[in-house]
């Protein structure tokens, strides 16, 4: 089946690529180990050369690639720009501090004794080609923050992108490509799903990682596991905003507008699911569905659109499937809840706000990728946590609070990689991205990411060496 591209805003084919066969997987297999052999030797100075221009050609071209992105999975322009930013700004992140963050460790001088050696030390080494199957919801970020590590780390890149991005993913290896890193270093493959194991399981793939839904996560660990080959997996995500009394209610309901709408709310750390006190309930509740149902639904290239189409029409689906179960079995909508009447053309669907949600409803601990949020009041902290608890997901979390007795109960409390206060959970270059339970194991970016996919060495010697 060829791979198409679709504009989300109107269903129009925009492009539509022949995916590669056995013959062209293998000569981009092939060039991959070859160009792993000379590329790992390479210094850190010589790989921060290249990723520095790498960065500055995104810059160059961010308002070019900036409306692929929108045109392919339907982002607004003003968000796609952004992202370009974040991207550049995480290549030159690694660039400047990858030797720092590699730098080989030395242990204390009588724990080395203690082992009978004369000097011993941990050494940081390259694993290999690692397959990176990405998403389509951050088509540059997601790609970005695993290649910029993987790269300043000596590894290589293969990358198995969604196939409604092929634009972005062909732009990719070209950026790489034009910044002058060697041949083979990074390569897009263009294949369906149905290929990846193949890929996954030869010999010359040493790792991989993967950013999408629990059952890719699933398939690409289980056929990993099998290969004995090591996973990173970054998959959903139904955060939890939790209000509380002290918190600054009007300041908290103005930022969980973007906090779920973010990427037309197609993204894994949206705040989904907001548990809110009681006894700031009403005032939360009520400056939050204004704002929301006062956001402008339209064209993503438009400068002045809030919110954009869902990426796919399977997308715009199962969100409606999602919502009305919920108002089937007692949900009430506060805004939304419907396709917009004026966008007839493309995927759209209103900000929408539920309240009176049940565990009985598939909202309760399914992930909406949508811009839908479901609305929960709650007694007390015991309850807030419960509730923020009671998915099988746990990426991030947010939580307003100025009380510091619950603000170390959340951190001891809540099951989730991250727990953002008074804020909106986003990622950042300097800080380990990832989850537990579902939604994965294994972290991304800062130094624990760029680690992931090293060879911790202990080098021991028995006598002083030269």
């Amino acid at each position: 089946m060829p791979i198409e591209t679709r504009n989300p805003a109107t269903g129009e084919l925009l492009r539509s690529f022949n995916p590669l066969g056995p013959d062209g997987i293998e000569e981009r297999l092939a060039r991959a180990a070859a160009a792993f052999e000379g590329y790992r030797r390479t210094s850190f100075a010589y790989r921060a050369e290249l990723v520095h221009r790498a960065a500055d050609l995104l810059d160059e071209e961010r308002d070019a690639i900036a409306r692929t992105m929108s045109l392919e999975m339907g982002k607004t322009v003003a968000a796609a720009r952004a992202e370009a930013a974040k991207c550049a700004k995480a290549l030159r992140w690694y660039a400047d501090r990858a030797a720092d963050l590699l730098a080989d460790e030395h242990p204390r001088q009588e724990d080395v004794e203690d082992s009978g050696a004369a000097a011993a030390y941990v050494r940081y080494r390259p694993l290999g080609v690692v397959l990176a199957v990405m998403p389509w919801n951050f088509p540059l970020w997601q790609v970005v923050r695993f290649a910029a590590p993987a790269l300043m780390a000596g590894n290589v890149g293969l990358l198995k992108h969604a196939s409604n991005v092929p634009q972005t993913a062909l732009y990719l290896e070209d950026l790489f490509r034009r910044a002058g890193f060697p041949d083979g270093c990074f390569q897009t493959l263009l294949i369906g799903s149905d290929a990846i194991e193949a890929v996954l399981r030869d010999e010359r793939v040493a790792a991989a990682t993967l950013t999408g839904s629990e059952p890719a996560g699933r398939s690409v660990a289980s056929i990993a596991g099998d290969a004995i080959k090591k996973t990173v997996l970054e998959l959903g995500g139904s955060d939890p905003f939790v209000v509380m009394p002290s918190a600054d209610v009007a300041k908290a309901a103005e930022v969980a507008v973007t906090a779920r709408t973010q990427n037309n709310g197609q993204s894994c750390i949206a705040a989904k699911r907001f548990v809110v006190h009681t006894d700031v309930y009403d005032e939360f509740t009520a400056r939050f569905v204004e704002r929301m149902a006062a956001l402008t639904v339209g064209d993503p290239l438009a400068e002045s659109t809030d919110v954009g189409p869902v990426a796919s029409e399977q997308g715009r689906t199962d969100l409606e499937e999602l919502v009305d179960d919920a108002v089937g079995r007692g949900a009430q909508v506060l805004c939304g809840g419907r396709r917009p009447p004026e966008q007839a053309a493309g995927w759209f669907y209103e900000p929408t706000v539920l309240a009176g949600i049940t565990p009985q409803m598939r909202i309760h601990r399914e992930e909406a990728f949508g811009p839908v949020a479901t609305l929960y009041r709650v007694a007390d902290v015991d309850e807030a946590v419960a509730v923020a608890n009671d998915v099988p997901f746990g990426l991030s979390s947010n939580v307003w609070t100025e009380d510091a007795e619950e603000q170390a109960r959340f951190v001891a409390d809540v099951q989730a990689g991250g727990v953002f206060f008074n804020g909106m959970t986003a990622s950042h270059p300097a800080l380990p991205f990832g989850g537990v339970k579902r939604s994965g194991y294994g972290r991304e970016l800062s130094a624990h990411g760029i680690r992931e996919f090293c060879n911790v060495t202990t080098v021991w010697h028995g006598t002083k060496p030269a």
